[in-house]
Formats: structure tokens, C-alpha cells, sequence
């Protein structure tokens, strides 16, 4: 070969190869296809490590912007103000430090009763208290008869099954409980938003889609029973029964006529103690007869519609169920997010606004009300509701009593 000008250098691997411009012998040779198939193969691979470099930074770019927005995102979608949630104590249970979690994702959330184990709260110590404090007063032999109850068809009459989302509440009158059935049926699928159930709908069971527990077979009960979300709500026991008295004996809706007409005048002639006394029915009236360890005759004359004032014990069993959360109506503000989100609902519906201050306990009221009643009758009152005081960490009302 003569006259030899250098025309490139390309490096493939560690080898170099010399081509030359006049060189005819090494035109359309073996040698030639192997250098453009080299070439060709060389670019297509620094081809596709750029894309593997792009793809890799846009990539780590999308994680990182999750990363943002899930840092700065509200963590309590419950309150948009607050990064924390403080929850407030059990009236007897002790004082405890403010305890503050995180509120899930909704977005994994699972309608299936519980959360994904992933996102999984630890639960705040006050319901684990309220649960501890609850069983530790079933073992209290001294006790047994006011805490222990059958699951008769009674209670279970009083459980209402959400079977899509796995769920079972109890129904415990005069403790907002009202706002809970209209919960359950719009996860039941009755009505597609809490604001359009008519009220007439809520407690006709025939119309508001809410099977109840006893409505299934002894094996499908104890199957939900073992599996399902279960909670109820509690108030002060005093309290409540103020609360029973006014909305059924004073206030009487049109619609229940015979509290007023029947079950008034029945307690009337067997407690009041002046004849003479022509009154409709009275506070003093209504605690003697709740407080006579014989009520069970006029209970039986009076049938379900003393579930607005028997025991918290005669409705939901707490000994006898184990339930998975226990909320009280003096921190209802607190527990009713808290309940959404342990059943994994919180992302299909939100508990009704709850008016400023209605759910506080009102001790000038509770005085106001039991105020000329002996104490006699008061103690006996306390001595039926004891279990309920002492299941749910409510103080004894030695301010009544004593």
C-alpha cells in the first residue's frame, strides 16, 4: 500500500483500527463490514445508555416529587389546621399525656373493616385504656351482676351490620347515635349521602337498609361477631338520663305518642308518692322507678322502648362482645374521626358536624335536675348504674349522693 492518508480513528473497545483512503484492497473486504458493523453496534449502544441515564433521572425526579408531596400534605384530614391530633382522657381513668398520631393516607385506606397493615395506626393509649379499664372491670367478681349480661336477642336487636365494610355498631340511645345510623346507611348504599336521608327514614328499619345482627343465622352471627369492626358510644350515665327524659316525657315528638300517654301514667301510679298530684310525669317520678330493684315488671309492659334509659351493660354486652373501640360523646369531636378511620371508612364518609360544645359534660344541668330528689332515691339510681360508671371511667356523683 502506497501513499497512505489517514482518514479516522475509531476506538471499539481497546482495539484501534487505521483505515485508509486509497487503499482498494480494503474497500467492500470482510475487514469493511466488520468496521461498519462495529460502528453501527458502537453508536446504538451509546444510544441506549443515554435513554437508561434519562429514563434513571426522570425517574428519581418523579420519586422525589412524591416524596415532597407527601411531606407537606395535610397529615389529618380532619383538621386542616392542626399537624397533630391531641386526644382527651377518660373522665376516671387518669389523666394522660396528650397523645398525638398521624392520620392515614386515605388514599390506603381499605373498605374492608381494618386498614392496610402498611399504614397501620398504633392505636393512641386513651382507647387502649378504655378497653383495658372495661375488662378489667368484667373480671371484678363484686361486680358481675352489673357488668354481665346474656347476647340475647335483645342486644343483638340492637347491633346494626354493615356487612360490605365489615362492620357492627351498637346502638346506645341519647348518645348521638342518630348521626351514626345515618353512617351505616350510606355505606350500606341506601342513600348516597348522609344530607339526603330523610329523618323519617333513619330508625324505620323496614326502609334505611340497616339489617340487624339478630336478623342472621346463630352461625353468621358468631362469624361477624369474631371478624367485624365493633364499637358503641357512651356518656355519662346521669346524664343520659336526663337527656332520655326530656326527648321522650317533656319534649314528646308527635310521632312517639306513648311515652307520653302509656308509659308515663304506668310510672306515674306506681311511684308517685303524693295521689293527689295531677302533673304529668316528673324527673323525681321517672328516678324511682329506674332506681326500684322490681323494674323489670313494668319494663316488660313497656318492651323496647326502654332502650332509651337501661343500662349500657342490657344494650351492647361489653363483657360478653369484644368490641374494638369504646367512644365516648364528651370527646366525640376526637373519637368519631378516630372510629372512621380504625374501620378503614374515613375516605367514604365523614361523621355530621358536631355543634360547638353540645357533647360537654354539664354538671349545673345534672345538679339542676336531681335537685329536691332524696338521696335515698338517688343512691338507688347510682346503685343500678353502677357497672356503666365504672365499665366506661365515669366519676361516681358524690356530689348527688353524699
Amino acid at each position: 500500500m502506497n501513499k497512505k492518508v489517514l482518514s479516522s480513528l475509531d476506538k471499539i473497545g481497546s482495539v484501534s483500527i487505521l483505515l485508509t483512503k486509497d487503499d482498494q484492497s480494503f474497500k467492500g473486504s470482510k475487514l469493511e463490514g466488520r468496521v461498519v458493523e462495529w460502528l453501527t453496534t458502537d453508536i446504538m449502544h451509546r444510544q441506549w445508555l443515554l435513554l437508561a441515564a434519562c429514563s434513571w433521572v426522570i425517574f428519581m425526579f418523579m420519586v422525589a416529587s412524591k416524596f415532597i408531596t407527601l411531606t407537606f400534605k395535610d397529615p389529618d384530614g380532619y383538621s386542616a389546621k392542626q399537624e397533630f391530633l391531641f386526644l382527651t382522657t377518660v373522665p376516671e381513668a387518669g389523666r394522660l399525656r396528650e397523645e398525638k398520631h398521624f392520620a392515614e393516607d386515605p388514599k390506603h385506606a381499605q373498605p374492608t373493616g381494618k386498614v392496610a397493615p402498611s399504614s397501620q395506626l398504633v392505636a393512641p393509649l386513651v382507647y387502649v385504656e378504655r378497653l383495658e379499664l372495661m375488662r378489667n372491670v368484667c373480671r371484678d367478681e363484686a361486680l358481675k351482676n352489673l357488668s354481665h349480661t346474656p347476647v340475647s336477642k335483645f342486644v343483638l336487636d340492637r347491633i346494626f351490620v354493615c356487612d360490605k365494610h365489615k362492620i357492627l355498631f351498637c346502638q346506645t340511645p341519647k348518645v348521638g347515635n342518630t348521626q351514626w345510623k345515618k353512617v351505616l346507611i350510606v355505606l350500606n348504599g341506601a342513600f348516597p349521602a348522609i344530607g339526603e336521608i330523610p329523618e323519617s327514614v333513619v330508625h324505620d328499619h323496614e326502609k334505611n337498609g340497616l339489617p340487624r345482627l339478630s336478623s342472621f343465622s346463630q352461625a353468621e352471627i358468631q362469624k361477624r361477631l369474631k371478624t367485624y369492626f365493633k364499637f358503641f358510644i357512651v356518656r355519662d350515665p346521669f346524664e343520659r338520663l336526663i337527656s332520655a327524659f326530656k326527648d321522650k316525657f317533656v319534649h314528646n315528638p308527635r310521632f312517639e305518642p306513648w311515652y307520653r300517654h302509656e308509659i308515663a301514667p304506668g310510672i306515674i301510679r306506681k311511684y308517685r308518692k303524693n295521689r293527689t298530684e295531677t302533673r304529668g310525669i316528673q324527673f323525681e317520678d321517672f328516678v324511682r322507678y329506674l332506681g326500684d330493684p322490681n323494674h323489670r315488671r313494668l319494663d316488660l309492659q313497656f318492651g323496647d322502648h326502654i332502650i332509651h334509659w337501661v343500662t349500657y351493660v342490657e344494650l351492647c354486652a361489653p363483657c360478653e362482645i369484644k368490641y374494638s373501640v369504646i367512644g365516648h360523646h364528651e370527646t366525640l369531636e376526637e373519637d368519631a374521626p378516630y372510629i372512621l378511620r380504625e374501620a378503614g371508612i374515613d375516605h367514604l364518609v365523614s361523621y355530621p358536624a358536631i355543634p360547638p360544645g353540645i357533647t360537654a359534660y354539664n354538671r349545673t344541668k345534672v345538679e339542676r335536675y336531681f335537685l329536691g330528689i332524696s338521696k335515698r332515691d338517688i343512691r338507688r339510681l347510682y346503685a343500678r348504674f353502677e357497672g356503666d360508671f365504672k365499665l366506661f371511667g365515669y366519676q361516681k356523683p358524690d356530689f348527688l349522693l353524699n
